[in-house]
């Protein structure tokens, strides 16, 4: 399966992600759906925000060029939040998945697809 099969047919398939993308630590986009234009500066900063988390509660997240408030976190794990648009992102050992959601999509709903790809990338190497 291609980067871009695990966004098209993993994550906006399940109509729990509205965008996505698949990129490496050092923010190099792997594969991103149509629309999301992330830069690979956002993607940079936004791994790097996953070991100092404190610089979010006040920088927030920045993804495509809109500044997403920061709801929470844990070392693998940042969720933000803007308007009726979240966002839920998962460090693997090699990449990060990003993705956005909009209601009437839930939260956990995002969480659970996002996570689930996210632990068997991390169960394949990546």
């Amino acid at each position: 399966m291609s980067w871009q099969d695990y966004v098209d047919k993993q994550l906006l398939a399940s109509r729990c992600v509205t965008k996505a993308a698949i990129a490496g630590h050092d923010g190099n986009v792997w594969a991103k759906s149509e629309g999301f234009e992330v830069s690979k500066e956002e993607l940079a900063k936004l791994v790097q925000s996953f070991e100092e988390q404190d610089i979010l509660t006040s920088s927030g997240v920045t993804l495509a060029g809109n500044r997403y408030i920061y709801l929470s976190g844990t070392d693998r794990v940042i969720r933000a939040k803007l308007g009726k648009v979240g966002v839920h992102c998962m460090k693997t050992t090699q990449a990060v998945v990003v993705s956005l959601y909009e209601d009437p999509i839930q939260p956990q709903q995002a969480a659970s697809v996002v996570e689930k790809l996210g632990e068997y990338l991390v169960s394949c190497g990546y």
